[in-house]
């Protein structure tokens, strides 16, 4: 599963470390889930949404 992590956390002028911070997750988490080197449980999915103030269906990019 994919995400619009990386894009949309710069969209919003912040640091992976903030965003680790509003979402409750480590550093690391962020870094491995924007290199695409992590899948993301829903869990965490819905905690980055929550901190992006977004739906959890936004950030995840759908495959055609």
């Amino acid at each position: 599963m994919r995400l619009h992590l990386k894009k949309l956390r710069r969209s919003r002028f912040i640091t992976q470390r903030e965003l680790a911070q509003k979402a409750g997750v480590g550093v690391s988490t962020i870094v491995r889930l924007e290199k695409e080197h992590q899948h993301p449980t829903f869990q965490t999915i819905k905690r980055l949404a929550a901190a992006l103030d977004i739906g959890p269906s936004e950030l995840v990019i759908k495959d055609e």
